[in-house]
Parts: structure tokens; C-alpha cells; sequence
């Protein structure tokens, strides 16, 4: 028997097996900012995929009520609150707002490499997707109550305690930048 070829034959196969299951997905959000629900969602959505493209909508507002961040702040949220193994796994895109739904979706293609999968817990974003016959997959919600960039941008400029809703990473540059300054001014 020709052992040279069946390790061959072996490599080839394991390599197609691989290519074909290889998933990627994507999760569009504003993040303002990443908080553990996110982190959530990214672990839940690399459960299903291999790759995760994150994008981060209004990528191209900042300084304002519903956007105080800016998108390399948040861009260095999300990286700096996934373990390293997770990370290795993600790349992170700039999505700014269009202002026409219609034309949204078709935007982000422009924008992000091919995807095989949508993660959302937004009905509109999976029903654009829908419509265009992409797989959509209805993220779980983590305690939506407090746990929701809102509250927690609420409670920094109130000086509540809103740190155990933040991974650490999160925390260390809302620190950093002074988001309680930021935010106090803004809201």
C-alpha cells in the first residue's frame, strides 16, 4: 500500500472538509458603549462561526447623545474586553450611517468581507437581511433592563455605579477618556 498517497489523500480532504465548514458572521452594532450584553452576543455568535466581522454602526458620529464614543474608542472597548483566543477571530469595521434604509444593507456589503450569517436582536436590521435571503440569527438578550448602552451611559453621568456592567476592558478606556466628563456634558 502507498502510505505517500493516502497521507495525501488525508491533507487534501481534511483541507476541503475545512474550507467548506469555515463560517463567517456578522454582527453590526453602535456598542456606546461595548458592555457585557455585547460580550454576550460575541461569545454567543463565535459559538456558531469561525470568523466574526464586527461592525460598528455610526461609525462616523460621536460626541452626542446617542453616540458620546467614537469609533475607535469603541474599537479599542471591543478588543481590549475579549480574551486573546477570541480575538484572534474577529475583525472589526467602521459602518457609518447612510441614512436610507433601504440602501443600508447593501452599504455594509460594500464595507465588510463575504459573511455566511447576520447576529442581531434588532428586528428591523434581521429583516432587512432577511429580505435579501441572508441567514439571520436572533441574538439572546442579556438582562435588556440594565444591561443597555443607554442605562449605562445614564448611570456614568449620574456618577452611579455602572462599572459590574462593563467587561474590564470597557471600564479601563471609559476611565481613560473620562466618559463621566464627556457624557455629563452631552446627555
Amino acid at each position: 500500500m502507498d502510505y505517500t498517497a493516502l497521507i495525501f489523500f488525508i491533507a487534501w480532504f481534511f483541507k476541503q472538509v475545512s474550507e467548506i465548514s469555515t463560517m463567517n458572521g456578522l454582527l453590526i452594532g453602535r456598542f456606546q458603549p461595548f458592555h457585557l450584553g455585547h460580550l454576550s452576543a460575541v461569545k454567543f455568535a463565535l459559538s456558531k462561526v469561525e470568523n466574526l466581522w464586527i461592525g460598528i454602526g455610526s461609525s462616523n458620529k460621536s460626541h452626542e447623545k446617542r453616540n458620546p464614543f467614537t469609533a475607535d474608542e469603541r474599537k479599542e472597548m471591543i478588543l481590549s474586553s475579549l480574551d486573546p483566543e477570541n480575538a484572534k477571530k474577529i475583525q472589526v469595521y467602521y459602518v457609518p450611517d447612510t441614512g436610507d434604509h433601504e440602501k443600508w444593507t447593501y452599504h455594509v456589503d460594500s464595507i465588510m468581507p463575504k459573511y455566511d450569517v447576520v447576529f442581531s436582536n434588532d428586528d428591523f436590521t434581521l429583516s432587512l437581511y432577511k429580505k435579501m435571503g441572508v441567514k439571520t440569527i436572533l441574538v439572546p438578550l442579556l438582562q435588556r433592563e440594565t444591561v443597555s448602552g443607554t442605562n449605562i451611559r445614564k448611570m456614568i453621568a449620574e456618577d452611579k455605579d455602572w462599572s459590574n456592567l462593563v467587561p474590564q476592558g470597557t471600564k479601563n478606556i471609559l476611565l481613560r477618556i473620562n466618559a463621566k466628563e464627556r457624557l455629563s456634558k452631552i446627555l
